[in-house]
């Protein structure tokens, strides 16, 4: 499979999470929330792939989509880590940065793959 931009970034913000992960529990204790940032942060990436193997577009439309929806879901883990004084503003702003990357790739790449259904289909008609 060739690389692409999405694989790479969301392989790379996962390895960020799980170091993340790593440092909440060891460092500040933080078992409960850092668990949920683990779960949504490294499922993007982990969609991408299934994506990648869609047997469909509406197959891989629809892995983007979840793939989207833990990138919201991971930012609301960061930002709670934020604000409840686990994660510095400098921690913060730089995985926060990562994560809406990756969130403004995902939602780009869902809207043009579902126009590019919708025209396929209204072409067939």
């Amino acid at each position: 499979m060739k690389d692409n931009i999405i694989q790479i970034k969301s392989k790379a913000f996962a390895i960020r999470i799980i170091r993340l992960y790593r440092y909440l529990i060891e460092t500040k204790k933080e078992y409960v929330l850092s668990k949920q940032l683990l779960r949504s942060g490294t499922s993007i990436g982990a969609n991408i792939c299934e994506a990648l193997c869609g047997v469909s577009k509406k197959d891989f439309l629809s892995k983007m989509h979840i793939s989207f929806k833990e990138c919201v879901e991971t930012q609301y883990w960061l930002d709670l880590l934020a604000e409840t004084d686990y994660l510095s503003k400098n921690e913060y702003d730089s995985i926060s940065s990562d994560c809406e990357g990756l969130r403004k790739l995902l939602s780009s790449i869902t809207k043009s793959t579902n126009e590019n259904i919708r025209q396929n289909e209204e072409s067939k008609s």
